[in-house]
């Protein structure tokens, strides 16, 4: 890959994740002979916040996993091992893919938005992935392990907060984090090394910092 290709498929999966419909190769969780009853008032506003910030999560992890991909093909070395990586970025972006349509699914039947800074949170992760690539494949695989940490306790919040009648955010919910927790495994198998500290508390306080303001808008 040239740079050329990598910026016309950095450009086309920016389009495709924030102005393309999404189709799920999975279908979306529910809960079996579960019926969510019609939210209102408070209930129905909160889980429509919470999902949006979801979805903002899943914006986010596309254009991480993006980035790590194109960086792991232009990178110098042995192109075989290169390819195997960038492959590796591209399936746990499938199962994102799949949560990016969920979330919108379910923000729609909630009758609310998606977080109208989505470019804005695409372009941030977009960076941060290209960074974390170009420090080479472990520290790019140990990024993707406290990535996933992190989110994985953001969705168990999510469990606590959502409305406990609100079944089929709660399905979502739960299959997002089973896959996020194996997205993690997956990467430390693959060799990844433990990011320092200060590097896990920079990435807790951008995450903070997106969640509070996806809440809202």
């Amino acid at each position: 890959m040239n740079l050329v290709d990598a910026g016309l498929t950095a450009a086309d999966s920016a389009l495709r994740t924030l102005f393309a419909p999404h189709r799920a190769a999975r279908p979306c969780p529910t809960v079996p002979e579960a019926h969510t009853p019609e939210l209102e008032g408070p209930d129905k506003a909160l889980a429509g916040a919470l999902m949006r910030v979801n979805h903002v999560g899943e914006v986010c992890a596309q254009a991480l996993y993006t980035a790590q991909a194109l960086s792991a093909r232009l990178a110098p070395g042995d192109a075989a091992a290169n390819e195997r990586l960038a492959r590796h970025f591209e399936a746990a972006g499938q199962d994102e893919t799949d949560h990016l349509a969920w979330t919108k699914a379910r923000i729609d039947e909630l009758g609310t938005h998606t977080s109208l800074l989505n470019p804005l949170w695409y372009a941030g992760a977009f960076g941060i992935g290209l960074l974390a690539g170009r420090m080479g494949e472990r520290v790019s695989l140990g990024f993707v392990v406290e990535t996933e940490r992190q989110v994985e306790a953001h969705l168990a919040g999510h469990m606590d907060r959502l409305p406990p009648q609100d079944h089929a955010s709660r399905a979502i919910v739960a299959q997002m984090k089973d896959d996020e927790v194996r997205h993690a495994r997956e990467a430390q198998q693959a060799g990844a090394v433990e990011l320092p500290l200060p590097v896990k508390g920079v990435m807790k306080l951008a995450a903070k910092v997106m969640t509070t303001v996806a809440h809202r808008i």
